[in-house]
């Protein structure tokens, strides 16, 4: 069983299987129809406690707590699937992006704005703070467009078997990383992603790193030493999500737009998905998605269960054969202009 979280401007909405029809409507794949013929789908529910907080991301760690980042209320958390949410620190703090370790069940990795990194290790409210980011030559060049005058952490994301191994986009101006935890940093290498977006990692594959970034889409075979980019395929430079197929490695998704101004807004964006397998060309996908890039670049991620999970402003959608073709699961209950984050819990039986 499965819980799918999505953070959106005002709220974070949530979708269980409980609501299915069948069991295994959340599994079928994509119908064969374009990417506008209507679906069949349900509502995604509002969660209680987040409503007005501004959420911006959310993470889900190992012993099965939510936890959700907001622009100045901290960070949230909720131990019943996402369905109510409390305090977990932070309080007044800008948090950007919120990842749980892989290594350690129930950590979970902070980025903030002004760009910092954070840990909490023993649940809500036990947040420590590392530093060492700003002591780094590249910092003084970094600063985020739209306000040139700070920058922020967009992404972390950790190694699926060595703790305390970190990677941390600056967004924008740098992809640093760290082996010790964050207790020191390693800056930016030469070829590397300069807007850092998300970065994907593969357990069978942890050297091999997958970029989504305002300049492209990136890669790296050795852990983030030395990078390439390959486009082949891709008919638009502004990358906003990425997600590798938990089933194969060599299979990845990412989301595009023409430009920034064209990927996060609903009602004047131009996003669009493609597929690429086996270190082969780029590929447009678009069952299950508009023809005519209409919607947002949407966030993507790999669901534990296998295959893909999307969201964009018309609600949540699935892959199951390597992200070739898309249904959608479940509507918004109300509009939403701007999505933020989306995060899945796998349930035991």
């Amino acid at each position: 069983m499965a819980t799918i979280l999505v953070a959106a401007r005002d709220s974070v909405y949530r979708l269980t299987r409980a609501g299915a029809e069948r069991e295994e409507d959340s599994l079928a794949p994509a119908p064969a129809p374009s990417g506008d013929a209507p679906q069949a789908t349900r509502n995604l529910r509002e969660a209680r406690g987040m409503r007005g907080l501004g959420p911006t991301c959310l993470a889900v760690t190992g012993d099965g707590r939510a936890w959700c980042g907001t622009a100045s209320r901290g960070v949230r958390a909720s131990d019943d699937g996402g369905e109510s949410w409390s305090g977990a620190g932070l309080e007044g703090v800008h948090v950007m992006a919120l990842t749980a370790d892989p290594v350690r069940p129930g950590v979970v990795w902070a980025g903030t704005e002004p760009s910092g990194v954070r840990v909490a290790e023993d649940g809500p409210g036990s947040w420590v703070e590392l530093g060492g980011l700003m002591e780094l030559p590249s910092s003084d060049t970094w600063s985020f467009p739209p306000r040139p005058d700070t920058h922020h952490v967009r992404w972390i994301a950790c190694h699926p078997h060595e703790a305390g191994r970190l990677w941390v986009a600056v967004e924008a101006g740098a992809l640093i990383s760290s082996r010790d935890g964050g207790h020191t940093w390693v800056d930016r290498v030469p070829g590397s992603p300069y807007d850092t977006h998300e970065l994907a990692v593969h357990p069978d594959r942890p050297d091999l790193l997958r970029v989504a970034a305002g300049d492209g889409y990136f890669e790296s075979h050795d852990a983030g030493a030395s990078w390439t980019s390959p486009q082949d395929g891709l008919e638009v430079g502004y990358l906003r999500s990425v997600a590798i197929d938990p089933g194969d490695a060599d299979v990845v998704v990412v989301s595009a737009s023409s430009t920034a101004r064209t990927a996060y807004a609903a009602g004047q964006a131009d996003g669009r998905v493609f597929r690429r397998a086996g270190g082969g060309r780029w590929k447009r996908v678009t069952e299950g998605w508009p023809e005519e890039p209409s919607t947002i670049a949407p966030l993507l991620r790999a669901h534990p269960e296998g295959g893909f999970l999307a969201a964009d402003e018309r609600g949540v959608h699935r892959s199951v054969d390597g992200g070739a073709t898309w249904r959608r699961l479940a509507a918004f209950p109300e509009p939403v202009g701007w999505l933020r984050g989306l995060a899945v819990m796998s349930h035991r039986s």
